[in-house]
């Protein structure tokens, strides 16, 4: 079947004038232009965009199809243009016949140039035959040209109806997640392309819940914007001093090593909470508690205090690093469900806010017994934030497994400056020496940074001082009153 890109060739028809035409009017409609008002980096998005929407608009003219009647008409003109001016005469009756019967719309201008060219028995010269075929050439043009505007119409009205809910969905975005200009052309670009609504409604509905939890969005500044070094000190006057706050180990009960003697109540093995219930070995066991000579679990463990010091004052001049990307690791085990996935998912969330508005990327992992990775700020970031966002929290907790394949991405050459940040309640086993040792490697010789951000009071201390910062945020519901009401 005959292609309308082959149609425009034969004609020459010049496409390029309908096209421009096409991108100048698209670009000008008036909600676009109140849009770019708003946003100006959306602008440059746009820009760069014009050629594949060019390119996009050949595609649709070229795999057009031109319709059968069209179709034959081009064809019968190919042939009678060729004729000499004798076989032309012959075949001008039947010619114009067959124009009668597709219908074509030159058949009725046809009808009358032939009664006038053979009027009282005339006989065409070759002076109508050149004009004959100049006004059907002209008309099979008109008819192309508005098959052009018809397929550009409906091309046009697609991608309106794309471009309407890309600014309903990056203008309904845009309040939780572009925090400044840049931030709403890297949200435009990741919208562009889905002609479906999406159901973006998840991430409206965890902005809000971070809009209604500040301390967390802080949180999330603050880490997002913590990276300095290279800082140059100076010693200051011996005589000033400044109160600085240090951590030291303590000795905090954690993990079970053993069996011992003890008046441990909360700790007694279960055959001696047996004797308690018998009359004849009662009396017994209160001697022997007496005596401390119960038997119960021996616990041991580590945790930090802070203490005050005193230390002499120096000053400092801090000069900032680029700041490199995320990669944040999300605890998804079942102590994690409830407020605490809500909080772990905003938090991850004002992360992806923070990469946006200051050029980074964003790469989230959700570990429990497996993992599954999502780049927030990919080229397709918000249907990847959907997908994480719908995510359930439930199974147990591969601490170890999540910090090793960690260590192992930070070492590939896109995340060396890489902020490393843990979401987790950090109630799990005891991290193996080889992890351990592998993260401190990563301190000292690459000088990358490791984040603890714990929802929980009973995280184990020994599992987070791996860390070089931890940011606590805990969600009992003790906390969360006292939050409430110091908001008030």
């Amino acid at each position: 079947m005959l292609s309308l890109d082959t149609l425009t060739l034969f004609l020459s028809i010049d496409e390029s004038y309908l096209i421009d035409e096409f991108v100048l009017g698209l670009l000008a409609s008036p909600q676009l232009a109140l849009f770019i008002e708003k946003y100006p980096s959306v602008k440059r998005s746009l820009t760069k965009r014009i050629p594949a929407i060019r390119q996009g608009l050949e595609n649709a003219l070229r795999e057009t199809r031109v319709p059968r009647a069209l179709a034959e008409e081009f064809y019968h003109f190919q042939e009678i243009q060729l004729l000499s001016p004798a076989a032309f005469r012959q075949a001008l009756p039947i010619t114009v016949d067959k124009l009668t019967r597709l219908p074509s719309p030159f058949a009725s201008e046809a009808q009358t140039m032939y009664q006038s060219a053979t009027w009282h028995g005339a006989v065409p010269g070759e002076g109508f035959q050149v004009l004959f075929l100049q006004r059907w050439r002209i008309s099979l043009t008109l008819q192309a040209t508005t098959l052009h505007h018809k397929t550009i119409e409906k091309e046009r009205e697609l991608l309106q109806e794309e471009l309407q809910q890309h600014m309903a969905m990056s203008g309904a975005l845009s309040p939780i997640l572009s925090e400044n200009d840049q931030a709403a052309g890297r949200l435009w670009d990741m919208t562009t392309g889905n002609r479906h609504q999406q159901d973006y409604r998840l991430l409206i509905d965890y902005g809000e819940f971070l809009q209604q939890q500040p301390e967390l969005l802080l949180l999330a500044e603050q880490l997002g914007r913590s990276r300095e070094a290279n800082f140059v000190a100076a010693p200051a006057s011996p005589s000033r001093e400044v109160i600085q706050r240090i951590k030291e180990p303590a000795i905090q009960p954690e993990e079970v090593s053993g069996i011992h003697q003890s008046d441990d109540l909360w700790r007694l093995l279960p055959a001696e909470m047996a004797t308690l219930g018998l009359n004849e070995l009662e009396f017994e066991f209160y001697r022997r508690l007496l005596e401390k000579r119960l038997l119960s679990y021996r616990l041991h463990g580590e945790a930090w205090r802070e203490r005050m010091v005193r230390l002499p004052a120096r000053s400092e001049r801090f000069q900032e690093q680029p700041r490199g990307p995320f990669i944040v690791c999300v605890d998804t085990s079942g102590s994690m469900g409830g407020f605490n996935e809500n909080c772990a998912k905003a938090f991850c969330l004002a992360l992806m806010r923070i990469a946006l508005a200051d050029n980074r990327r964003c790469f989230v992992t959700l570990f429990s017994t497996g993992q599954v990775s999502y780049e927030l700020t990919a080229i397709d970031g918000i249907e990847q934030a959907i997908r994480f966002l719908g995510q359930r929290f439930r199974g147990g907790t591969d601490l170890a497994g999540c910090i090793d394949h960690l260590a192992e991405k930070l070492g590939s050459p896109d995340w060396r400056d890489a902020d490393a940040v843990v979401i987790s309640d950090f109630i799990a086993q005891r991290l193996p020496g080889t992890i351990a040792s592998k993260i401190k490697q990563r301190q000292q010789q690459s000088g990358q940074r490791f984040h603890a951000v714990t929802l929980s009071l009973m995280g184990k201390p020994a599992i987070m001082q791996i860390f070089d910062h931890i940011w606590q945020f805990d969600t009992g519901l003790k906390n969360r009153l006292m939050r409430r009401l110091h908001r008030r």
